[in-house]
């Protein structure tokens, strides 16, 4: 193949293997998530509002780099199982605030071995995860400074 074209090849490419390890990543989640009844995106939901307590939905946007019609789905999925409530906000009744029920704090207890299992899962030495954190993180700051915390 002529070097013109060196560019284009799988093996040359920084999203495939990011692409390949996210899937691979999401697929090991899966069974520790299916037994506490969620997928991952409503668990990345849930870890937001155990840290936070509460939020509104475009705080949530923010914080997981999702689009509002993909994170209303979510929360309607996880009200539906009783994890969640909305209600007005008392200064804003235009803003609705998402907070835990009782079960959507008791569910956190059972998603504590969660990132346990996952980081034998991946074989990285804690200086390898902290390094890889960093990278990916530093690509996450840089593309919300440049679209001031917007999605495209």
């Amino acid at each position: 193949m002529s070097n013109q074209y060196e560019s284009l090849q799988l093996k040359n490419q920084i999203c495939f293997p990011l692409y390949a390890v996210s899937n691979m990543i999401t697929r090991k989640y899966k069974p520790l998530l299916d037994e506490l009844d969620l997928t991952y995106t409503q668990y990345i939901v849930m870890m937001v509002l155990w840290e936070q307590g509460q939020a509104n939905e475009k705080l949530l946007c923010e914080a997981l780099c999702l689009k509002s019609n993909t994170v209303t789905p979510l929360l309607k999925k996880l009200r539906d199982k009783g994890y969640i409530e909305k209600s007005k906000d008392k200064d804003d009744e235009r803003n609705l605030v998402i907070t835990l029920t009782k079960a959507g704090e008791t569910l956190r207890d059972k998603a504590l071995r969660v990132p346990e299992c996952m980081a034998k899962e991946l074989h990285l030495t804690p200086d390898e995860a902290a390094e890889l954190y960093k990278i990916l993180y530093k690509l996450l700051d840089e593309e919300k400074s440049i679209n001031g915390g917007k999605q495209k």
